[in-house]
């Protein structure tokens, strides 16, 4: 499976549990901080932050053409190169939480409106 899985993109999940009232600035935060890593690193793909409705839970989702690529990105926070414990301190998260994945199978719709499915198995 290693060189087969090599060939997917490759997803972070980082979920931040909040004050309310922590949540739009963190969210503008993370809205910088990955801008700064797709200009950064290769292999980004997408990204998107989002929020709870009772704004005590932020996440922010990475997607990476590679584990590679997705890896260099990550070890940039750990360095402090990214200041994301900084990050972490300033908007006094309560917990944070980091998963990764491997895109498996993916749906989208096309400009001409219809359904593409990428299946891998």
């Amino acid at each position: 499976m290693g060189a087969f899985m090599k060939n997917h993109s490759f997803t972070q999940l980082i979920e931040f549990e909040i004050e309310p009232r922590q949540q739009p600035a963190l969210v503008s935060a993370l809205a910088t901080q990955t801008e700064h890593l797709a200009q950064r690193y290769a292999g980004f793909l997408s990204a998107s932050v989002q929020a709870s409705d009772d704004g005590r839970r932020v996440l922010s989702l990475l997607q990476w053409q590679t584990r590679e690529a997705g890896e260099a990105a990550f070890r940039s926070f750990e360095s402090g190169e990214e200041n994301f414990w900084q990050l972490i301190r300033s908007h006094r998260a309560k917990t944070v939480t980091f998963n990764s994945f491997q895109v498996l199978s993916s749906i989208a719709r096309s400009h001409d409106d219809a359904l593409h499915c990428n299946l891998v198995g």
